[in-house]
């Protein structure tokens, strides 16, 4: 599908790829995985040819559609389900000159309509759009009425009903929950075409991927499998390097010593010249080096306290306007615990975590804490909020303000921020190291409660494996709210759910949960309740119901008759083919692929013969 051959590109001062060359196959899931920084952005931009590489290095084939999530969707007047169905470009073409088109055209347009399955376009957008959290209600809301994390996933609901034939997703998952998470996770194994995926979601690069491209030091290697298979592979590929490395390195001694010892004796002078031409042909070994991941401190309190650290009995909990979110809870965490929060977004996790961050106060119940709890809250929220004139430097001055400096910086070190970004401002840092720099600080004090909401987001698969070893160490109790299914299930040990209001125990493991996500999908996308486009040719007229009811299926008919006969005449020319004995004399090699698209012929006839019986079927109903 996709194919790069030699790609060398330069940009800001700096090599992004040295004669980098891979083919994608057609159909393929591929996750682009590499460190922050190496470049993965930059192949997106060249493959939608933002960026341009200095000849033809990059190749797509002819005509093939290519669709990505750049940014958040427009806030305009056109509502929630017309906006996704516009994505298809084709469709509402087709529907646009239906409005003006002559009689003669309309059949070729209807035609078109129905290979294209337009019909069941509406069902088709409201299933992805429910997927991703939207409400029946919501399908008819304008987009202005949208945030722009919603639009983002509107963004994301268009490209995956317009199926492009190659399309680009970069980091999909930070602007979805968990529940969109999981949905988005089952939606791409079954995408139809071929998808490059950037992801730092190891368990959407396990479940949906069948490939990994991995970019490092300018080059892309494409693998087969998961990021768990690539893993494998990867540190069996660098245990051969480091063996075969081992090898030539006691060669190269031995070669070395023996034109040490007789290079200057004549007898042996020739064969000590050969040995100096065998050492200098040698070509070393590459090896592969990996760069060092700094670890997150979280120190655990330094005295436990005693149980319970929080409780909660007939608790509601909401904000100034009187109205609680979260009704009749009855909860209690301790020293222990290690909790997930699971539920869709505007079920009330962040209420949640503000109460017991103690941000907010209870309206009803009671709620008992330790006055001696230390509290250390990430939102990811915060990340937006800072100062981008602000440095990490002056940062950790404000909080460790009897420090002395070269304490302040030891500590931004050890959090992964060397010197030269310690003066840096906030907006020059990428968004893994801010959100690397306000973990670390919310859990500078050693609290005994952390709450973590999406803390994740910026943080590639490396520091979200030093992020888990650090929760893994520390010995307070965990409150986790994140899209990272793999970090759940590795971190949490109780699960409780936010829906209708309440805040309750899960019953199950996130396999369990991601079951109820998937079927909830599903049930939230009735036949009944999804809203069908009518075509504007039909618009009803009251001085003749029947005519309106039967001229357009009457229509419909007659092009679905035109495409079954094409089909027919398609199928026949290449049964002729087959039928032909020299076929198999000359050219034997094509019988295969001949028989192949006989064989897709056929079906497709098929499909058009069921659907010209369904449509006469309808008119012969209507006229009765």
């Amino acid at each position: 599908m996709l194919q790069i051959n030699d790609l060398t590109f330069d940009a800001w001062g700096r090599r992004f790829f040295e004669k980098a060359t891979v083919s994608l196959p057609p159909g393929a899931k591929v996750g682009l995985i590499g460190r922050n920084g190496v470049g993965k952005s930059t192949l997106f931009k060249l493959i939608l040819g933002h960026l341009v590489a200095a000849g033809d290095e990059i190749s797509l084939p002819k005509n093939a559609r290519i669709g990505s999530v750049d940014q958040e969707h427009p806030a305009t007047p056109v509502s929630l389900l017309d906006t996704v169905l516009e994505a298809d470009e084709e469709r509402h073409a087709l529907l646009t000159r239906l409005e003006t088109a002559d009689p003669e055209e309309m059949g070729e347009i209807w035609g078109r309509l129905i290979e294209i399955d337009a019909d069941s376009a509406p069902a088709r957008a409201s299933e992805i759009l429910a997927g991703l959290g939207f409400s029946q209600d919501d399908l008819a809301r304008p987009m202005s009425e949208f945030s722009g994390g919603w639009r983002m996933r509107v963004a994301l609901a268009a490209a995956l009903f317009a199926e492009p034939d190659m399309l680009l997703l970069d980091e999909p998952t930070n602007y979805l929950d968990l529940e969109g998470a999981l949905w988005l996770e089952a939606r791409l194994k079954k995408y139809p075409h071929t998808a490059l995926i950037v992801s730092h979601d190891r368990e959407l690069l396990n479940n949906s991927c069948t490939h990994m491209l991995h970019l490092a030091g300018g080059k892309l290697e494409l693998y087969t499998g998961g990021y768990d298979d690539f893993e494998k592979r990867r540190a069996e590929k660098a245990r051969l390097q480091l063996s075969a490395k081992a090898k030539q390195d006691a060669e190269r001694a031995h070669l070395q010593a023996f034109v040490d010892r007789f290079k200057a004796k004549a007898s042996k002078a020739a064969q000590a010249q050969s040995r100096m031409k065998r050492l200098a042909k040698m070509e070393p070994v590459a090896t592969t080096i990996e760069e060092r991941v700094a670890p997150f401190t979280l120190p655990s309190p330094p005295k436990p306290l005693a149980p319970p650290l929080i409780r909660l009995e007939k608790a509601d909990v909401g904000y100034e306007s009187g109205r609680a979110i979260l009704k009749n809870l009855n909860l209690r965490m301790d020293l222990d615990d290690r909790i997930g929060l699971l539920g869709v977004n505007g079920a009330g996790k962040s209420t949640f975590a503000k109460m017991i961050a103690g941000a907010l106060d209870i309206q009803k119940g009671d709620l008992h804490r330790d006055k001696k709890m230390k509290v250390g809250w990430f939102h990811q929220h915060q990340i937006e909020a800072m100062d981008p004139k602000d440095t990490p430097l002056e940062i950790v001055r404000r909080a460790m303000p009897d420090a002395s400096e070269s304490s302040r910086r030891s500590r931004l070190a050890q959090w992964g921020l060397n010197f030269d970004k310690q003066d840096t401002t906030v907006a020059n840092l990428s968004g893994g190291e801010r959100a690397r720099l306000l973990l670390n600080l919310v859990a500078m004090d050693a609290p005994h409660v952390l709450i973590l909401d999406e803390p994740t987001n910026h943080l590639d698969i490396d520091s979200r494996r030093a992020l888990l070893d650090a929760l893994n160490d520390y010995e307070g109790a965990v409150l986790l709210i994140t899209h990272d299914r793999s970090l759940m299930e590795l971190v949490a040990d109780r699960l409780w759910l936010a829906a209708d209001g309440k805040v309750v125990p899960f019953d199950g493991d996130m396999d369990d949960y991601a079951k109820f996500v998937l079927e909830r999908a599903k049930q939230a996308v009735k036949p009944t309740q999804v809203a069908r486009e009518p075509a504007k040719t039909e618009a009803a007229s009251p001085a003749a119901p029947k005519k309106v009811a039967v001229e357009p299926l009457r229509r419909k008919v007659e092009a679905a008759e035109q495409v079954m006969n094409r089909k027919t005449r398609d199928l026949a020319e290449l049964e002729a083919q087959l039928a032909d004995p020299q076929l198999y004399v000359k050219t034997p090699a094509k019988v295969p692929e001949l028989e192949k698209r006989r064989d897709n012929a056929k079906a497709k006839l098929d499909e058009a013969e069921a659907a010209w019986m369904e449509l006469a079927e309808q008119l012969a109903e209507a006229e009765g």
